[in-house]
């Protein structure tokens, strides 16, 4: 009995040391989640539901669900969200290659580099100060490239750890003074980004009117290059199924993931000849290398439907958004001629219809590359067995093939889990960028869910309306978080 009574006791004090913890994970989280879900299914509206108008909140069913897909802007945010998550595998592929590089040691021998850093600061001091007395682009681009050599030099002197301090300064730096300060090198008139590019478009300018056809070569060529990765992808898919490393229908499905390109750059910026084209030689690429299956393949193809999806989507995917950004840039170059000839003048970044959401996936992406993806990534690079590259050394490995059979593998559940975090993180993301910056303009450009949540909520005052979205939003997030899962366990698994 005595034994018992102490437990009790001691059950009790417990209790109340984890009562706080408890009322409050009750009050602020379970409480708001359950009330929110309820709020969904109303029509609390703020404009006629308050101490002066108070009229009764009735239940509406899903008539918030049914608005919001079919009679709201909806749809167009979402398309915003999934635009700037298209900045996610550059910081993803930013984050790794830093991490690469910032495990190896930089540091020179010596007291010459101490030398060289403090020549370097005086430089940057004094590019600083021929800017600020006037000097205009020419002194702003020597600025900026003083500066890029001082962190080079920085280096030298101050390892690895110098790196490293600098990689990751913008990831705990406050997130709305980091957002002023892009706020105002975006400035059109005096900011340094346009500053510094003035007499750069001027010489391209030039360099345009003085040679046309350049131009439109460079064009076909960044065509071409995309198709050569169009071709790559699709033969590295053919040879990974004829080796049985790979399934048919996770071939299947990264193939359609790097067709997408082709089928947008035939209805974006090319003529009806051109669009013919470029599906033409999209079909004799997949004819040539499925006939390449039907030859090598045919007795090897004992690979699950399925198997492998995760390395064939990685793939697929990074093609895919290289590919988007090739023919991107085809389109730049075939309107170029014409916007030389009245003169090339640097984007209004923020108030620009077009570059807005760019411009907030440049800042994101300066951001993402020393985040703790990098962190993640420099620990994960250190649990790589080192037997794994002296085997492929003692093969006659290249510094690629180490990568891509040796690293890549290692660092596969890293990749799984900041994929899994990016993904969820994109969806929910956004808003302090548009508050801060644009506040969702120039005409909802860069408006995301989360800023569209926050506008129904608190600024027209829908709150079961935003609840909705909100709610929306969350299954999306399900959704996408359940298919990473899946496909993404496997490719770890592998």
């Amino acid at each position: 009995m005595p034994a018992f009574a102490s437990k009790s006791r001691q059950l009790r004090i417990a209790a109340m040391f984890l009562l706080p913890n408890f009322l409050g994970v009750v009050t602020f989280v379970i409480f708001p989640v359950v009330f929110s879900f309820v709020l969904a299914f109303t029509n609390w509206d703020l404009r006629r539901h308050n101490a002066y108008r108070n009229e009764p909140i009735d239940f509406v069913g899903f008539d918030n669900f049914m608005r919001l897909l079919f009679e709201s802007d909806f749809v167009r945010y979402l398309g915003n969200t999934l635009f700037l998550m298209m900045g996610i595998p550059f910081a993803v592929g930013g984050a790794l290659v830093a991490a690469m590089l910032l495990s190896q040691d930089t540091r020179a021998g010596g007291g010459r580099a101490y030398l060289y850093l403090l020549a370097a600061g005086v430089l940057i001091a004094s590019t600083a100060l021929l800017s600020a007395v006037g000097l205009g682009g020419s002194g702003m681009v020597l600025l900026l490239t003083s500066v890029g050599c001082g962190i080079l030099v920085l280096g030298l002197g101050g390892g690895v750890t110098a790196y490293r301090t600098l990689f990751y300064m913008p990831h705990f730096t406050a997130g709305v003074a980091t957002f002023l300060l892009w706020k105002k090198l975006y400035n059109p008139q005096t900011g340094p980004i346009n500053t510094a590019l003035r007499p750069v478009l001027d010489a391209t300018a030039s360099a345009t009117n003085a040679a046309p056809a350049l131009v439109s070569g460079a064009r076909w060529a960044l065509l071409g290059l995309a198709g050569l990765a169009f071709v790559w992808v699709i033969g590295r898919l053919r040879r990974s199924w004829a080796d049985g490393d790979l399934g048919g229908g996770a071939a299947c499905l990264s193939a359609t993931a790097v067709g997408v390109p082709v089928g947008v750059a035939s209805a974006w910026s090319f003529t009806a000849g051109e669009a013919w084209l470029l599906w033409v030689l999209a079909g004799l690429a997949v004819a040539v290398q499925g006939a390449g299956v039907v030859v090598r393949g045919r007795e090897l193809r004992s690979a699950g439907a399925m198997s492998g999806v995760g390395t064939a989507l990685v793939m697929g995917l990074g093609v895919m958004v290289l590919m988007f950004v090739l023919i991107g840039l085809s389109a730049v170059l075939e309107s170029l001629p014409a916007m030389a000839a009245e003169g090339l003048e640097p984007p209004n970044w923020l108030t620009d219809y077009h570059w807005a959401k760019p411009s907030l996936m440049i800042m994101g992406l300066w951001g993402a590359i020393g985040s703790n993806n990098m962190l993640l990534y420099l620990a994960a690079l250190t649990n790589v067995p080192q037997e794994l590259y002296e085997a492929a050394d003692i093969d006659g490995a290249s510094r690629l093939q180490r990568f891509w059979h040796v690293t890549w593998p290692q660092l596969a559940p890293t990749t799984f889990f900041i994929a899994v975090m990016s993904t969820i993180y994109g969806l929910q993301g956004g808003f302090e960028m548009a508050r801060t910056m644009t506040e969702g303009g120039p005409a909802g450009a860069t408006t995301t869910l989360s800023y569209f949540i926050y506008l129904e909520g608190f600024e027209t005052g829908r709150l079961s309306f935003a609840a909705a979205t909100a709610w929306v939003l969350f299954l999306i997030v399900l959704a996408l978080t359940l298919i990473n899962w899946t496909f993404g366990n496997k490719y770890v698994n592998d």
